[in-house]
């Protein structure tokens, strides 16, 4: 791989997986549907609750203004972050990996939401 996370040869035994969803996975703010897609991944990582990411295809886009925080991690790469605009805007609720490393490629330019800020909900397709 030439653009493998560095954190895999330190941790060799830290384990993530990302899978395509068949579930509908729908995200809200205040009762605004944010995103509503079929297409999600679901990123599981070691002790950590599973992630959704969406296609930005499927989130409307508009409700979405990147911020200057950035964030790093070793096994996926440097996260960028989106505040919720509006009338009761919510800081860093979004990141995004636009150049994720090789072993989590899937994720690439989608988008997650922290679940503390936002309604995440899963529905059988």
């Amino acid at each position: 791989m030439s653009n493998s996370g560095p954190g895999y040869k330190t941790h060799p035994e830290h384990r993530i997986t990302v899978e395509p969803v068949k579930d509908r996975v729908k995200v809200a703010f205040d009762g605004e549907i944010l995103a509503d897609t079929v297409r999600a991944v679901r990123l599981r990582e070691a002790n950590y609750p599973p992630v959704y990411y969406v296609p930005r295809q499927d989130v409307k886009m508009e409700r979405l203004v990147r911020t200057d925080h950035r964030t790093h991690c070793p096994f996926k790469g440097d996260a960028s972050y989106f505040s919720l605009a509006g009338t009761r805007p919510v800081v860093n609720a979004v990141w995004s990996y636009e150049t994720p490393f090789d072993e989590v490629m899937d994720i690439k330019e989608r988008l997650a939401f922290y679940p503390d800020k936002v309604t995440i909900t899963v529905e059988p397709a």
